[in-house]
């Protein structure tokens, strides 16, 4: 299993000076990545300043040399996909291959979407999101992409370089538990980024059984990532309680999640006493 920092992109977590610092801490203390939210507005408990994560990304990306980064999640919807294509090839050559790409859907909660005259419409939204997928993957082929779906329609593109990493950026999908389609999309990809429909935090054994059915729908054997947040205290016996039944339920990545009600030293603090250790 491997340790991750995860942050809001809104509020005090909007300022890339101090994010930039906030990752180079966390590589100092051992870490292995560091990922970020990606919203366009949060209004709770009233409105905040929010950042682009992707400029976020290049600012953390600049002070650090080792550890993992991306955005969880990107809704591939809110994006024109050749656009992000270019945003996260850039980001895999400036960090020597260590984006990470995380999508999904995302939500209207605070009008992300409709704020925008866009529909919230979720069935749209993943219909989006399968066609984005395909045309991402297209672009960074390196070959002459053509590509005529529902949503998007390209022709002849001949996108330039292409990734670091092969044979394409990873790429992480997150879902809610127990929906099926989402694990369905998740098996064809690089990894899993659940979460339960009843807003309840995911167990081992949901863990088990989100595994059980990708395995069903896999058809890779590739190596697969499973994404799970919480908290730890970073105090060695507590923590291994905690974090040891995901990682033996197959959870490879623990993302140690911070929210808006976090004051900057609390986080400061966790981070610098290091991974849990298990």
């Amino acid at each position: 299993m491997r340790f991750a920092i995860n942050t809001p992109n809104f509020g005090a977590y909007s300022d890339a000076r101090m994010m930039a610092g906030l990752a180079r801490e966390a590589e100092e203390a051992g870490w292995d990545g560091f990922y970020i939210w990606d919203h366009m507005l949060w209004t709770w408990p009233e409105n905040q300043p929010v950042a682009d994560p992707y400029v976020l990304l290049t600012a953390i990306a600049m002070s650090t040399e080792r550890l993992r980064l991306g955005a969880l999640v990107t809704p591939i919807a809110r994006r024109r996909p050749h656009k992000l294509a270019r945003e996260i090839v850039t980001l895999d050559h400036l960090t020597g291959g260590r984006i990470t790409l995380g999508a999904g859907i995302g939500g209207d909660w605070f009008g992300d979407y409709s704020t925008f005259g866009e529909p919230p419409d979720d069935k749209s939204h993943a219909e989006m999101l399968d066609e984005g997928l395909d045309v991402l993957c297209g672009l960074w082929s390196g070959e002459k992409f053509s590509y005529e779906g529902t949503h998007y329609k390209i022709k002849d593109a001949h996108f330039i370089p292409t990734p670091v990493q092969g044979p394409r950026v990873p790429i992480w999908v997150a879902g809610m538990w127990p929906n099926k389609r989402p694990f369905r999309r998740a098996a064809q990809w690089d990894g899993v980024c659940p979460l339960r429909k009843d807003d309840e935090p995911m167990t081992p054994d949901d863990f088990r059984a989100v595994l059980a059915y990708i395995s069903e729908h896999r058809t890779s054997d590739e190596p697969f990532d499973v994404i799970f947040g919480s908290r730890t205290l970073g105090e060695s016996p507590q923590d291994a309680e905690k974090v040891g039944p995901y990682a033996e339920a197959g959870v490879t990545w623990w993302l140690e999640g911070f929210t808006w009600d976090d004051t900057l030293e609390q986080v400061h603090e966790r981070i610098r006493k290091g991974p849990p250790r298990i």
